[in-house]
């Protein structure tokens, strides 16, 4: 059986930064080759420019294809449908598949689409990823400039759905599996903390609430959440019906470089575990308790001579046996991903406790 090529949604308003996010995500996709299907709505391909030849083998000029008649939730079966099944129909199909939407689209009919015939048995949704202008936002905006975003609605024939603002931002956030508040960089810390605190209360249970500035997200945390957002519609929900803003943004390309390092990672080395399943359980415990974003890697089970793969997105922690240690040295190796400021201490005790019981 071939295996569903996963796709990512990213969606969010006019200068969000969805697309310096996907740009970043390409000079660092890590040998994953990736394919992008831009809604570039009414602005002669600014986007398309921006991210064509920015990742050669990443992601070539072939692999970007732009759906340019109006949003893409108004248009998927005339538009959006005919796109994927010619992706679909190349001999070298990519690893991974990014959407990006415009502004004023609202997710769940593009969500829906992956239960359409011929797209449901190849593609899943890996996850939908809401980028939040994080400024606008704790203004009490939803986008930099409201009147842009007003603008596009205009030039969209096809719109169909007239939404307010307030009600769009609200289905992009009930829809999203990981909300993204960009442009931390202009908040003081604690108006990006109540900011986090908020949207973690209005989004669903299990939702990711990261911080970044410049769209700076390490592709292990965009890409490979393993959703199946298409299977869970229902916990999505819309708000009536809806307007569209529109607008796939221009970047303001300020380039006041923060490379204070918004996200880490460590290594943590364990001996062997005795019971798989309860050392999972009480991993996805610590996962909780400390706000990790991410935790992946390989664990020696006594009297096993396969490695147990260990991989986990928020709470959820998957495990199999994948292969032989071979002459490998028989360890346990976990790689813990979080935003800055993860207390690796606590994190590196509590996971030397939980395998020295299991």
């Amino acid at each position: 059986m071939i295996s569903k090529i996963p796709a990512t949604i990213i969606t969010g308003f006019l200068g969000a930064g969805k697309t310096t996010l996907i740009r970043h995500m390409l000079q660092n996709a890590q040998g994953r080759r990736i394919a992008l299907i831009i809604n570039e709505f009414g602005d002669l391909g600014v986007d398309g420019d921006i991210l064509k030849g920015c990742g050669d083998e990443t992601c070539r000029e072939e692999d970007v294809m732009e759906l340019s008649n109006g949003c893409i939730c108004c248009t998927v079966a005339d538009d959006f449908i005919p796109t994927m099944e010619k992706l679909l129909a190349r001999e070298d199909r990519p690893d991974h598949i990014v959407i990006e939407t415009s502004g004023l689209a609202l997710p769940q009919p593009l969500v829906r689409a992956f239960n359409w015939p011929g797209i449901s048995t190849q593609v899943t949704v890996d996850g939908v990823v809401t980028v939040v202008d994080g400024k606008a936002v704790t203004e009490g905006r939803f986008a930099h400039s409201v009147a842009a975003v007003d603008a596009q609605r205009q030039l969209d024939e096809n719109l169909d759905h007239e939404t307010p603002l307030s009600e769009l931002f609200e289905d992009q956030i009930a829809c999203a599996d990981m909300i993204v508040v960009n442009k931390t960089d202009l908040l003081e810390g604690a108006e990006a903390e109540a900011l986090v605190g908020t949207l973690r209360e209005s989004s669903r249970s299990g939702v990711q609430v990261v911080t970044t500035s410049m769209g700076k997200l390490p592709v292990d945390v965009l890409l490979g959440q393993g959703i199946g957002a298409e299977s869970d519609l229902d916990s999505r929900h819309e708000l009536h019906h809806h307007h569209h803003d529109h607008s796939d943004e221009h970047e303001h390309d300020h380039h006041h470089d923060h490379d204070h390092d918004a996200f880490e990672s460590f290594v943590v080395t364990l001996g062997e575990i005795t019971d798989p399943k309860a050392f999972s359980d009480q991993v996805s415990t610590i996962i909780g308790a400390h706000d990790i974003l991410r935790l992946k890697g390989f664990a020696a089970v006594s009297g096993k001579p396969m490695r147990l793969t260990l991989q986990a997105v928020g709470p959820r922690v998957e495990t199999y046996f994948d292969q032989p240690f071979g002459d490998t040295a028989r360890a346990t190796r976990l790689v813990v991903i979080g935003q800055a400021g993860l207390d690796q201490a606590a994190i590196e005790a509590a996971l030397k406790s939980c395998a020295a019981v299991h």
